[in-house]
């Protein structure tokens, strides 16, 4: 298996094979479709994206293309929404305090049409803030953990409130590490894709199609030498003397398993996901026992 060029180095036929576009998904398609469209407009063979939007709502959309797919689990992490609160009657005064009252773990259990089983289930709510407000609508911004789902705790809100309530529009500002500062539209890939194929210049589609390693920005990243990679690529864990440089603290996140790193060449090319295991700072043994190798 050969290891890949450097980031900046790769051709656009690369970039494309092995790269990801922060998509602002439109209101009416599935995120599968949408996906599908991108795979069928940029030529690669699969194309997957990351965390699932419902038809009618918009926003930031991750779209992994070609080989990059294998990282699609990597990208499970924060969210952000802005969300339109509904509320049945007027708003009480306790309205701030009511929605405190929801920052923190949470119990959900997923509606009747969602694709996985209703089981109850705890999921993190960092932020709820009110960015306006009417007698009956509450604009908030929503920070929570993947998995999260708003329109539930909209309803729970109305419960909490004793108001009732349902949730309005809904968009997706961020999906850690991207957010709606970067996004760009399935028209704007078109366009920049068109351009490059009649012999325009490579900015416009570089500045649509990122390379897969943004996506792992959130991650730890572990520098190992061109030889230990060369082993990854054949399936060899990460041993110590092949450790470069590693980050001297990591976010130990629940504690339920060891954290999750991204191993890069000292060139910045992404060799893998895994599970830091050992000391990096030691002379044997497995530092990183791999999860999915990405050359």
């Amino acid at each position: 298996m050969a290891l890949r060029d450097p980031p900046e180095e790769r051709t656009v036929e690369d970039l494309l094979a092995f790269g990801v576009v922060n998509l602002d998904k439109p209101p009416g398609p599935t995120s599968h479709q949408v996906s599908a469209w991108l795979r069928d407009l940029v030529g690669v063979d699969r194309a997957a994206h990351a965390g699932t939007l419902d038809p009618k709502v918009t926003g930031c959309l991750p779209v992994l293309l070609g080989d990059a797919t294998r990282i699609a689990g990597a990208l499970l992490g924060r969210k952000e929404y802005v969300a339109v609160l509904e509320l049945h009657a007027d708003a009480p005064n306790d309205l701030e305090a009511v929605l405190a009252e929801f920052v923190g773990p949470i119990y959900q259990k997923p509606p009747r049409k969602s694709a996985v089983s209703r089981r109850l289930r705890v999921r993190e709510i960092y932020a709820l803030e009110v960015l306006d407000r009417q007698p009956r609508k509450v604009l908030l911004r929503v920070a929570c953990e993947s998995g999260t789902y708003v329109r539930k705790l909209c309803h729970d809100l109305g419960l909490a409130l004793g108001t009732g309530a349902n949730m309005g529009d809904l968009r997706r500002t961020a999906t850690a590490p991207f957010d709606d500062a970067s996004l760009v539209t399935m028209h704007d890939v078109a366009d920049a894709l068109a351009y490059y194929r009649e012999g325009g210049e490579e900015a416009p589609i570089r500045d649509v199609v990122s390379p897969a390693e943004r996506a792992l920005s959130h991650l730890p990243a572990v520098t190992i030498a061109e030889s230990a990679a060369v082993e990854v690529a054949h399936g060899a864990p990460v041993y110590a003397p092949g450790v470069v440089s590693a980050p001297t603290e990591f976010d130990e996140g629940d504690g339920s398993a060891a954290p999750l790193v991204a191993c890069y060449t000292p060139d910045g090319a992404v060799v893998c996901l895994g599970r830091l295991v050992g000391d990096p700072g030691a002379e044997t043994g497995v530092v990183v026992e791999l999860e999915r190798v990405l050359v």
